[in-house]
């Protein structure tokens, strides 16, 4: 799987780019956590501010987010069952794409 977006330390967010081919079924927006050989991950990470692309491995399951998504995909309501106590489940962890190589984008990523 080859997608777009912006690293931030180990937190990959994936977005258009103009310079990509969209094809995959990765909701614009979605986070995804890096996985890697530590000397990619740490090219990636002196990116950090510039649109990159990666391309990896991601399990086919991970690459629907659970719950309702809202406001065009930007808000996302999953159930989130209580544990007890008056602890909370932190709900589902982010997918994780194992990375096999990556190149810069000529974009730089939006500001939050």
């Amino acid at each position: 799987m080859s997608i777009s977006g912006c690293a931030r330390g180990r937190v990959f967010t994936v977005l258009k780019s103009p310079e990509h081919e969209w094809k995959g079924t990765l909701e614009e927006g979605m986070k995804l956590r890096l996985e890697g050989q530590k000397k990619l991950l740490e090219e990636i990470k002196a990116k950090e501010g510039s649109m990159v692309e990666i391309t990896g491995l991601m399990k086919q399951s991970d690459t629907v987010q659970p719950g309702v998504g809202l406001a065009g995909g930007r808000v996302r309501i999953s159930p989130v069952m209580p544990t007890g106590r008056g602890n909370y489940d932190p709900g589902p962890t982010p997918p994780v794409i194992d990375i096999e190589s990556w190149r810069l984008l000529n974009s730089s990523c939006p500001s939050r």
